[in-house]
């Protein structure tokens, strides 16, 4: 058995417009989600309003929040469709008691929660560690497409830059690329 089977068996198909959550900040949801088809970007609304994002998911990304799901508490943030998207929705005691009786689910689970630590272990770094501007450098060089797809303003979100600055960065990028000349 594999987590491709479990969804095959268990899971429910999720259709979202672009603009609308599959979950939000303070509800309690208790699935995972498994993107087929669309782009969608998990956010936080932070005390004074303001957003923050977490991470964009396109098709294969698999979501869910742990806070809900293991902890019985509530989303700690919001799951919405950047694109019309298709997920596949799998109840998370449907993966816990498949992890318990197969060995291939339990590691298949495991691979990923490893390659998702890896992913926030990398992504603190570059918040915590790098200038803005190598941050988002760096994000054009690892996902081209991305950059495409989202808005300035959520890629200066994702950064944790305002857009204002996300602006000056790419002028100032486009300066050196220019060799300073206009």
């Amino acid at each position: 058995m594999s987590i491709d089977q479990l969804l095959k068996e268990h899971a429910q198909t999720k259709s979202l417009v672009k603009g609308a959550h599959a979950f939000r900040q303070g509800d309690r949801d208790e699935s995972l989600y498994v993107v087929q088809t669309g782009l969608l970007k998990a956010y936080y609304i932070l005390p004074d309003g303001k957003e923050s994002i977490k991470t964009f998911l396109k098709p294969g990304s698999m979501i869910g929040s742990l806070s809900a799901n293991y902890n019985g508490g509530a989303c700690t943030f919001n799951l919405v469709a950047l694109q019309d998207a298709r997920l596949s929705q799998l109840p998370f005691t449907v993966l816990l008691e498949g992890a318990r009786k197969s060995h291939e689910i339990a590691r298949e689970v495991i691979e990923f929660l490893l390659a998702l630590y890896m992913k926030k272990e990398q992504r603190e770094y570059e918040l915590l560690s790098l200038p803005a501007a190598e941050r988002y450098q760096r994000l054009c060089a690892e996902d081209p497409d991305l950059i495409e797809q989202v808005t300035q303003n959520d890629i200066a979100l994702y950064l944790g830059i305002t857009p204002v600055a996300l602006s000056r960065i790419k002028k100032r990028l486009q300066l050196s690329e220019d060799g300073g000349h206009h």
